[in-house]
C-alpha cells in the first residue's frame, strides 16, 4: 500500500528526543506554529467572548431584527460556526505549507539517523 510509512534506519527507542526538542530545527518549528496559533486564538476568543457580551448585555441589539424572524444575535450565532471552519481551512493551509516541511525534515533525520544535536555540531565545527 502506499500509506505505508518507510522502516526506521534507527531504533526509535533509542533517539535522544530532549536533544531533538532542544535542537535548533524543532525551536524553529515551534516558533513557527506558535507565531500563527496564539495570535489567532486570541482573535477567536475575542470574538467569542464578544458575541458572549453582546449576548448577555445588549439584548436590544441582539434582538434587533435583519429580516424576517432572524435577528442579529442568529446572524452573529452562524458567524461564530463560520468562523470555525474558516479558521481550521486556514490552520490546514498554514500547515501544509509552512509547519510540515519543517516537521518532515526533522523527521527524516531522526528516522535515517542523520540527525545531529545543535551541540554536536558545535563541537564538530571546532
Amino acid at each position: 500500500m502506499g500509506n505505508e510509512a518507510p522502516r526506521a534506519a534507527v531504533d526509535l527507542a533509542e533517539v535522544d528526543y530532549g536533544a531533538v526538542q532542544s535542537s535548533s530545527e524543532f525551536q524553529r518549528l515551534r516558533r513557527t506554529h506558535r507565531s500563527f496559533v496564539f495570535p489567532v486564538l486570541g482573535a477567536c476568543l475575542a470574538w467569542y467572548f464578544a458575541y458572549v457580551l453582546l449576548a448577555t448585555y445588549a439584548h436590544d441589539f441582539m434582538s434587533t431584527r435583519v429580516f424576517g424572524s432572524v435577528n442579529i444575535a442568529m446572524v452573529l450565532g452562524m458567524a461564530q460556526v463560520v468562523t470555525t471552519f474558516a479558521v481550521t481551512t486556514w490552520y490546514v493551509h498554514y500547515a501544509n505549507r509552512n509547519l510540515d516541511p519543517l516537521a518532515e525534515e526533522i523527521r527524516d533525520e531522526i528516522e535515517t539517523g542523520t540527525f545531529v544535536s545543535d551541540a554536536l555540531k558545535n563541537e564538530e565545527a571546532r
